[in-house]
């Protein structure tokens, strides 16, 4: 069983990494060439900055100075990341003690309650972070459609799907942390060697001159070189 909690820890530690880079990433929205005046120049926006690069690579980057003017789809978004990287952080703590391979973390009980507890943690980071990309994925889908939206529109990011993955695999290994834990509650199988025939054969041969006991002789002796004279 120690191979699913290992897969888990896996799957938990890869989506929290994803959810960090996800979050420090400027990339959540990237502005559209179909509606781009001058096609070599590109804006992309984050989270925590906005961003304006052209084809021979120069870029400037400006962060959001004041959290008050920041539209209030980011904030959540932010509160939402920032929530879903603590909870993948401490489940990542969690799962280490309460893995069965190391030696923290107490007796096998003890254990088995801290490896659940990560796994709800990592659970309900990846639902935060899987929350937090779709917010942000459904106002630039509904900003780009809309024929009455005529500001500069944006498409999906790579930070984007890289929260989503990050999510999946965070979810992934909290399931796995959880079915690990009701496995390892299953009582141990007992095997019963059949030892019937060798305690008969003993009882029979230990006390000998016993009535019923089967007397072995060797036929060498009872033949002797007289027998037939």
């Amino acid at each position: 069983m120690s191979r699913a909690q290992i897969s888990a820890l896996v799957f938990g530690v890869g989506g929290f990494g994803a959810l960090v880079a996800a979050t420090a990433s400027n990339e959540w929205k990237v502005t559209t060439r179909a509606s781009s005046v001058i096609t070599a120049t590109w804006v992309y926006q984050g989270l925590w900055m906005n961003c304006a690069g052209n084809a021979l690579g120069s870029f400037h980057c400006r962060p959001h100075f004041t959290i008050f003017k920041v539209e209030g789809y980011i904030q959540a978004c932010r509160g939402l990341m920032i929530a879903a990287v603590s909870l993948g952080f401490f489940g990542s703590i969690f799962a280490l003690f309460g893995m069965k391979c190391t030696k923290v973390g107490g007796s096998d009980k003890a254990k088995a309650k801290i490896a659940c507890l990560a796994g709800i943690v990592f659970i309900l980071s990846g639902l935060c972070s899987m929350t937090g990309c779709s917010l942000y994925a459904n106002k630039i889908t509904t900003e780009f459609f809309d024929p009455l939206y005529v500001e500069q529109k944006y498409e999906l990011g790579a930070a984007l799907f890289i929260g989503w993955a990050g999510a999946s695999l965070c979810i992934i290994g909290g399931v796995i942390f959880c079915f690990s834990i009701s496995d390892n509650n299953k009582p141990p199988r007992m095997g019963y060697a059949y030892n019937g025939a060798t305690s008969v054969l003993s009882s029979r041969t230990k006390y000998p001159g016993a009535e019923g006991d089967f007397k072995t002789t060797n036929p060498s002796k009872q033949f002797d070189k007289n027998a037939y004279v």
